[in-house]
């Protein structure tokens, strides 16, 4: 029992006091001296100097820094050099992937039995790699399912009798778009129009994955039913028209790892480097950037002792092509070198102005979006517990697809990360626990021009950036809570548990 010392304060030498009392970091007699603090080490000021450089980059070279384009390269060499003065090896990793853009404003209109004209961006949208043209036909409908999800152009039996030439109407479901498309291809359909199933709002923007010879565009749920049901009348024909442009682009990852730590045992953190072309990136996702660079740089603090396992930082690019860059950097791992990595972390947007404190579902508690490799759960419940000990409130957040997670999971790789919001809508109870706005989407910049230095919520970032320090310290040290501490064997997720987005655009 501790009794309550009444009077004048009493100085009492550090050396005698309890090592349960010593201050942080204070020298003691025998005892062993404190472990450096990688969350501490890191400051606000250490990230804002990146954020600065990047939106800088942006201003000089044509207002973005998407892959393809010399802000993005600029961003690269900017990254590379601020390694290289942290002592840190960068490598370049090259890599080609199909690209594709509007050249100008796609149409979608009713041309009978009546006329009627729908509004790019509110009723509907071109699919990613959508073929280019010009097409006024009958519309059939294929399969489409009188309620429920359907199966509807996912069977090449679907399309019998389809007349060629006919803008074939499928609804989503049960197989991926490029399915559908290649299927309504083979049959000769002229242009296909995707809508959305049942139970979902907004707009149907999804990805057929690669250049293809069809048109495709994606409707709301409810364009799509009175398409339908217009079909059924009889007499529908619709104006089709695409203007897109496909070819290959060059982009590159850059990749660096510690000196110190176990080889075979690799931590991965990353984060996307490119912007969209539309602005300079500066939530999305000069945030992740950032925070991993500012990690990077003071890490070597750790040293050889608290550095057991490898720690690897990724910059990925082409992130809003599709994961391309990430994507490939999987693909290109030998089998051994998969094994190698102990965990994937995953870091985009991190500071949305009306976000939330968002950790990804590694436990799939939620039963939403993609069920992670056994051990995603031990690294979710390692930020839950770090921001639990600072009474900082998080929230859940689904392993969609949407980020460059993705390949990892596919790969059968432990992976887990933190995330603020994009488009989604902020609800009441997620405005209570973090502020901001109810019904308002969580970053009102997203993929937009505004998306500059004045679109970051400063206080998320800068905890959100202190969590991946500290579980980037404790992974460091080990991974027995992931992996036992040894390899990995990895497998492939089976398809029907791969995640439904690659980027910002769905795949089925």
């Amino acid at each position: 029992m501790r009794k309550l010392l009444i009077g004048a304060a009493v100085a009492v030498p550090l050396a005698v006091l309890p090592a349960a009392l010593m201050p942080a970091g204070s020298p003691a007699s025998g005892a062993a001296p404190a472990r450096p603090d990688l969350a501490g080490l890191v400051t606000a000021k250490d990230v804002e100097a990146h954020l600065k450089a990047f939106q800088e980059i942006a201003d000089y070279n044509g207002g973005h820094r998407a892959s393809g384009g010399a802000g993005y390269d600029v961003s690269v060499r900017y990254v590379a050099g601020r390694l290289r003065k942290a002592g840190l090896t960068p490598k370049i990793q090259k890599f080609a992937y199909p690209y594709w853009r509007e050249r100008s404003r796609p149409v979608l209109a009713r041309t009978a039995p009546s006329k009627a004209s729908y509004r790019l961006g509110k009723d509907f949208v071109t699919f990613a790699y959508s073929g280019s043209g010009d097409v006024t036909a009958r519309v059939i409908a294929v399969d489409v399912p009188s309620r429920g999800e359907g199966t509807s152009g996912c069977e090449s039996s679907d399309f019998k009798g389809f007349k060629r030439g006919s803008i074939a109407l499928v609804q989503r479901g049960a197989c991926t778009f490029a399915a559908k498309a290649a299927n309504a291809r083979a049959a000769g359909a002229s242009a296909v129009v995707i809508y959305d199933k049942p139970g979902e709002q907004g707009l149907l923007n999804g990805t057929v994955g690669k250049p293809s010879g069809v048109l495709v565009v994606g409707t709301s749920r409810t364009v799509g039913v009175a398409l339908a049901k217009a079909v059924r009348k009889g007499g529908l024909t619709l104006r089709v028209r695409t203007d897109t442009v496909h070819g290959k682009r060059r982009s590159s990852n850059l990749i660096a790892d510690t000196g110190h730590g176990r080889a075979d045992n690799v931590v991965l953190l990353g984060a996307h480097l490119d912007s969209v072309p539309a602005g300079a990136g500066i939530n999305d996702n000069a945030t992740g950037a950032s925070a991993l660079l500012a990690i990077a740089a003071k890490i070597k603090h750790l040293g050889k002792a608290g550095l057991r396992n490898r720690v690897r930082f990724a910059w990925w690019g082409a992130e809003e092509e599709g994961l391309r860059g990430s994507t490939h950097y999987v693909k290109a791992l030998s089998r051994t070198d998969r094994e190698k990595i102990a965990v994937a972390l995953n870091f985009d947007m991190l500071g949305s102005r009306n976000g939330t404190r968002g950790v990804y579902d590694g436990d799939h508690s939620t039963r939403a979006g993609t069920r992670a490799p056994a051990g995603s759960g031990a690294v979710e419940k390692m930020f839950r517990d770090y921001f639990k000990g600072r009474r900082l409130p998080t929230t859940e957040h689904v392993f969609s697809g949407r980020s460059d997670y993705g390949p990892f999971i596919e790969a059968g790789i432990p992976s887990g990360g933190m995330a603020t919001g994009a488009d989604g809508v902020k609800t009441a109870a997620e405005a209570k626990a973090f502020g901001g706005r109810a019904g308002k989407v969580y970053d009102p910049c997203y993929h937009a021009k505004c998306d500059g230095l004045k679109n970051v919520n400063r206080k998320l970032l800068d905890t959100n950036t202190d969590g991946i320090a500290h579980v980037t310290q404790h992974l460091a040290r080990t991974t027995v809570a992931v992996n036992g501490g040894a390899r990995l064997t990895v497998g492939s997720v089976p398809a029907s548990e791969a995640p439904a987005w690659q980027g910002p655009y769905r795949l089925r």
